[in-house]
């Protein structure tokens, strides 16, 4: 009687489904548990009598989802971070309610639980490309600690992790709701299936292990919320910053690393704490990947459609970027391609510049940073490598532009100390590995406060430093170039994924014509 009580209260279904989607991401390893609380997402889009009941229903549950597993966002901006968690609740409405017209149709119901995934995946995978793109609930990000049973994702990339889910849990939704064995069967098929694709790709794993380059991360542990990290002056950091690193480098040191942001300014090319830097970089004989901002001036003819205007009517825009200090060589830059909605850049910001045309907002005022296009790799030593900033590593596509570009190992710098002693930045750490395990490559990441560290291409963690410390360390990793399946063919199962889906929607509409 409990059980049935249970299974047809849609307000329990709801919390319940919220509290086990917000365990099974870290800082917890319950990943398993997306697949009961897909069963009670699904239980109540059948037992609601209309799409608005649905809504009525499952969009708290989404909003608790969100709340509980992104909380840290309100810690930067609380405004800006509950906007972020309710707008994406409401996106995450659309595949659940198409979902749930997929399950009224008399379509067989393996078939139907196929596509119930598909329509999921599609969701995650388009929420990935536009401007108001947030990729962290992603359902496989919730299983990057547990690396032994997604080696898999080296052939299919993350959302092989998200389709996994979706179908188990919709084939065993019909089991419960239809009990027979065909279902059953298929159920446990699709279950054990991925895990021993992993089996196997641990087995096929390339032994090879490239040249040795030996990398020293710095993590200064600076003040995100003080100019200057809480130093006197920009003098003064950068001191700090070289004392560091002048202490840890080896004369085998390839690469030394510093975080996002490192150099807190925004800078032209030509400066002089640019020109100190390189003066220290050849007396350790050695490169440094760093993040600061930049300055960067156009003239009339090659502006950006949105750009800043100065006073003196010079055209320029400002990045999030990354610097790449070569002894003797002139610094390479790399424009931050993937910025945080709001926060980094205001989203469709073109758009709205094209429809104003009696030019009543300054658009260039208020578009924050400059939006990168280019995805070039730096070459350290004969090896090449990008600096992934912070937001851009939880984008799989974006990173396997760097590794069909040649990268042999990825660099992340990252500045997570917005987010205080939350669980943003042990996410942010474990997605990570998700990308290592992609590309068979090593992860060599300097975060600012922390976590710093250092992941082999099975996802393994190597070296981890403790939050919100001082810490350097050198190690030797590798540059791998032989590709995986998902470096070579990128997006494959995600644009199989829209195919299907496609086909989907015109099951939808063919049996409610015919009905």
């Amino acid at each position: 009687m409990k059980n049935r009580r249970f299974w047809n209260s849609p307000w329990i279904l709801s919390v319940t489904s919220a509290i086990l989607l917000s365990l099974s991401f870290p800082p917890f390893d319950l990943a398993i548990l997306q697949i009961p609380a897909f069963i009670m997402l699904f239980r109540i889009a059948a037992i609601s009598q209309t799409a608005r009941e649905t809504i009525l229903y499952t969009y708290p549950a989404f909003v608790l989802w969100n709340l509980f597993v992104t909380y840290w966002l309100m810690m930067a901006t609380f405004a800006g971070g509950m906007a972020a968690i309710l707008a994406n609740a409401a996106i995450m409405l659309i595949p659940l309610l198409l979902i749930r017209k997929l399950f009224e149709t008399d379509f067989n119901p393996i078939g139907a639980s196929f596509f119930a995934a598909t329509f999921w995946v599609s969701y995650e995978f388009l929420h990935h490309h536009w401007d108001l793109a947030w990729p962290w609930l992603t359902l496989g990000n919730g299983w990057s600690n547990l690396v032994n049973i997604i080696q898999y994702i080296s052939t299919t990339g993350v959302f092989g992790i998200s389709f996994w889910v979706v179908f188990t849990s919709a084939l065993l939704y019909r089991y419960i709701a239809e009990p027979s064995k065909p279902i059953l069967y298929a159920a446990i098929t699709i279950f054990l299936a991925f895990p021993v694709l992993s089996i196997f790709s641990m087995i096929m794993q390339t032994q090879e292990q490239g040249e040795p380059v030996e990398v020293a991360i710095i993590q200064p542990n600076s003040d995100s919320y003080q100019d200057y990290g809480g130093m006197d002056s920009l003098e003064d950091l950068l001191a700090k910053l070289l004392r560091m690193s002048g202490e840890t480098v080896t004369e085998n040191t390839d690469v030394l690393i510093w975080p996002e942001n490192a150099i807190d300014s925004a800078l032209p090319i030509n400066n002089r704490y640019f020109t100190a830097i390189e003066d220290s970089l050849e007396q350790w004989n050695t490169t440094l990947i760093t993040g600061s901002g930049y300055v960067e001036f156009y003239d009339e003819s090659n502006r950006p459609k949105v750009a800043r205007v100065s006073q003196t009517g010079r055209v320029y825009d400002v990045y999030n970027a990354a610097f790449h200090f070569q002894p003797g060589s002139s610094a390479n830059i790399y424009r931050k391609g993937r910025l945080v909605p709001i926060v980094e850049r205001f989203p469709f910001v073109e758009f709205f510049q094209a429809i104003d045309i009696f030019g009543w907002v300054d658009w260039g005022g208020i578009v924050g940073y400059g939006l990168g296009v280019e995805a070039n790799n730096f070459n350290v030593n004969g090896s090449a490598t990008p600096a992934l900033i912070c937001y851009d590593s939880v984008f799989p596509s974006w990173v396997n532009q760097f590794a069909q570009g040649g990268a042999g190992f990825l660099t992340i710098i990252t500045n997570d100390g917005w987010w205080g002693d939350s669980g943003g930045h042990i996410q942010h750490f474990a997605y990570a590995r998700l990308r290592a395990i992609e590309h068979r490559k090593w992860v060599a990441r300097s975060a600012n406060n922390g976590i710093s560290g250092i992941i082999s291409p099975d996802g393994k963690v190597q070296v981890e430093t403790e939050y919100w410390t001082e810490d350097a360390f050198t190690f030797t990793i590798y540059d791998r170039k032989i590709p995986t399946f998902y470096t070579k063919y990128g997006d494959w199962f995600s644009y199989l994924m829209l195919l299907s889906t496609a086909g989907g929607l015109g099951i939808i509409w063919l049996k409610r014509r015919r009905d």
